[in-house]
């Protein structure tokens, strides 16, 4: 990059936009703005308003380096540390998913149902299996003042991650973590279990592009030999933590609703949900124990 751009807000945008189209991003001007925005911490107003501020040389430096990891196939906001998630800021770690903007239609989709259940009984108990950052359930609880929440992962930098998300966006208390594998650490019942699982097959992984198989955790990804691993094991034991009439929603890959559809059948459930992305893609499955 020349060195004689970027001392000015407005400049050090056109040089990172640039660099960006150079290497053939899919939207530069987007990618370049948000990481900009994010390092200098202006909104996208504020980029065109403050355009002729000056920039430290540091921060020039900083967005340097940071155009190099990006150029390197590292997503943008795993460069800024930290994702808007349903009007949440979440901070993200190796050990989690990125979340993305699909799987705010479960959220989406779950509230609903969770809105009803509050109104019902007053308060609502959650569960989310493999909470990550705990993007799905910290969005349920700060939009459900009534409801509690837990979140269960493997991994313990997730859990922490999740507890750091909770209280940086005042959540910490209706919000516990349980480390284990799916009902592992679980020892009580809910009005919800919400989870967006590994889902792809592990053949598949490797022609994922590089943004996802290198920096996204694989076990978030690896869904198994047919990538409905995670569905089995949730399916399998989901009714002993429902209570009666309690949901369960999952997102599913954009070719899986017959066959999670079927996984959750097999272990007695019924579909009462189907919901399409913003692709026009099955992505969310919502089931009820039928008994």
């Amino acid at each position: 990059m020349s060195g004689g751009q970027g001392s000015t807000v407005a400049g050090l945008l056109q040089e990172v936009r640039a660099s960006f189209a150079e290497a053939d991003l899919d939207d530069p001007a987007t990618e370049a703005r948000i990481l900009v925005g994010g390092l200098l911490r202006l909104s996208s107003t504020e980029l065109v308003t403050r355009g002729s501020q000056a920039v430290l040389p540091d921060d020039v430096t900083t967005a340097r380096a940071a155009v190099a990891r990006r150029l390197n196939h590292e997503p943008v906001y795993r460069i800024l540390g930290e994702r808007e998630f349903y009007g949440l800021s979440l901070r993200l770690s190796p050990a989690t998913l990125e979340p993305r903007p699909d799987t705010e239609i479960l959220v989406d989709t779950m509230l609903p149902h969770v809105r009803r259940l509050q109104s019902e009984l007053g308060n609502v108990h959650i569960l989310d299996l493999g909470t990550g950052t705990g993007a799905i359930c910290l969005a349920l609880l700060r939009e459900c003042p009534q409801a509690t929440g837990v979140g269960s992962d493997i991994s313990a930098e997730a859990l922490e991650t999740a507890r750091g998300n909770a209280e940086r966006n005042g959540l910490a208390a209706r919000f516990e973590t349980a480390q284990g594998s799916w009902f592992d650490a679980i020892h009580e019942r809910f009005h919800v279990i919400v989870s967006n699982p590994p889902y792809i097959a592990s053949s598949v992984i490797s022609t994922l592009a590089p943004e996802v198989k290198d920096f996204d955790p694989p076990a978030a990804l690896d869904g198994g030999l047919d990538g409905l691993d995670a569905y089995r094991a949730i399916a399998k034991d989901a009714a002993r933590f429902l209570y009666p009439d309690g949901k369960i929603g999952v997102e599913i890959g954009y070719d899986q609703r017959e066959t999670v559809t079927s996984v959750f059948e097999g272990a007695g459930f019924l579909l009462v949900e189907a919901v399409l992305d913003y692709g026009q893609n099955d992505r969310v499955l919502v089931f009820q124990f039928h008994r």
